[in-house]
């Protein structure tokens, strides 16, 4: 059975930092490209950061310079380290990859920046 599953949102003050876990089962894991997206309240669901196989990684402008997406193969898990956070960064964050026929999706974290 393939699924993602997310871990480490939570409540933060502004400025803090937290950093999201998805691991993945599946042996797709190695050869896909991995994203983090997130959707705020009222809001469509954007990208946040991506990391290919290969490990080029992409940011939304909105987190660049804040945000670090890596993945461990060896344990099948991509993470999102989250730093100087800002109340807008409020959000469920999900994970997600492109399978041959299908979108995967996690179940979702929330995260949630205030004082």
């Amino acid at each position: 059975q393939v699924q993602l599953v997310e871990s480490g949102g939570g409540l933060v003050q502004p400025g803090g930092s937290l950093r999201l876990s998805c691991a993945a089962s599946g042996s797709f894991f190695r050869f896909n490209t991995m994203d983090w997206y997130r959707q705020a309240p009222g809001k469509e669901r954007e990208l946040v950061a991506a990391i290919t196989s290969g490990g080029t990684t992409n940011y939304a402008d909105s987190v660049k310079g804040r945000f670090t997406i890596s993945r461990d193969n060896a344990k099948n898990t991509v993470y999102l380290q989250m730093s100087s956070l800002k109340p807008e960064d409020t959000a469920v964050y999900y994970c997600h990859t492109k399978l041959t026929i299908l979108d995967l999706w996690g179940q979702g974290t929330l995260v949630t920046v205030s004082s």
